[in-house]
């Protein structure tokens, strides 16, 4: 059963996720704020975080920084009030893999919850499988239907990095960082260039995947079934 953490100050909110979330089957816990959630996390690791930005002692955005610290590959879904672009730049930029605004259906957080899920499981596979598009990370090739491709190291791997979580957004320094490395020397339009050309490469097959803008965030890969 997979183990979700809330953290959220308000008690009517926390309740109210939590009774939403076992009744989906899933095994809960709460945590009032940043530090009590770290303290949670020491004694039983969540499976995936359901963090508030704004909360006392230790607010979202403190702790969602220590938990991508502690633990690199922990699913992580933001709630909070903020609208602004900025603040959505801000929560992928820390780590968090989503971002709902509120107020919202509980049955959005669900449904976003079984997505993340759902690419994690993708991401620690060796073999990408979305429909007709297949990546073999051992290989390093790319198959669309009948058509196969050895595609340059790099462009593969920030390939495999965004179909590894389809759907979800990635700034480029997130990009950079996964591709690249930490002591890239080159500026963030190195990931521009590789995604022009992947987009050039497979421009025949865009009914199947493409690689979408998001304004003022980054890049995102949709496919034909997570579109």
């Amino acid at each position: 059963m997979t183990s979700v953490l809330v953290v959220e100050d308000d008690a009517h909110m926390l309740e109210m996720i939590l009774l939403v979330l076992s009744h989906e089957g899933f095994r809960v816990r709460g945590a009032v704020n940043g530090k009590e959630a770290l303290a949670e996390m020491e004694r039983s690791p969540a499976d995936l975080v359901v963090l508030d930005v704004m909360m006392p002692v230790m607010d979202g955005w403190d702790l969602c920084r220590e938990l991508r610290l502690s633990y690199p590959e922990l699913p992580m879904i933001m709630i909070t009030v903020k609208h602004e672009t900025s603040q959505k730049v801000k929560g992928f930029g820390l780590g968090a893999d989503d971002y709902l605004v509120k107020p919202f259906d509980p049955q959005e957080l669900v449904i976003r919850i079984k997505a993340v899920l759902r690419r994690y499981r993708i991401a620690a596979d060796k073999r990408i499988v979305l429909g007709s598009f297949k990546l073999d990370r051992l290989r390093g090739t790319v198959s669309v239907s009948d058509a196969t491709w050895h595609l340059p190291l790099k462009e593969f791997e920030l390939l495999y990095q965004l179909a590894s979580y389809p759907g979800q957004i990635f700034m480029r320094e997130q990009l950079i960082e996964a591709v690249w490395g930490f002591d890239h020397d080159g500026d963030e339009r190195t990931v521009d260039v590789h995604i022009k050309r992947l987009r050039e490469r497979f421009a025949a097959h865009t009914h199947l995947f493409r690689i979408v803008t998001v304004r003022g965030l980054g890049y995102r890969l949709e496919t034909e079934s997570h579109d």
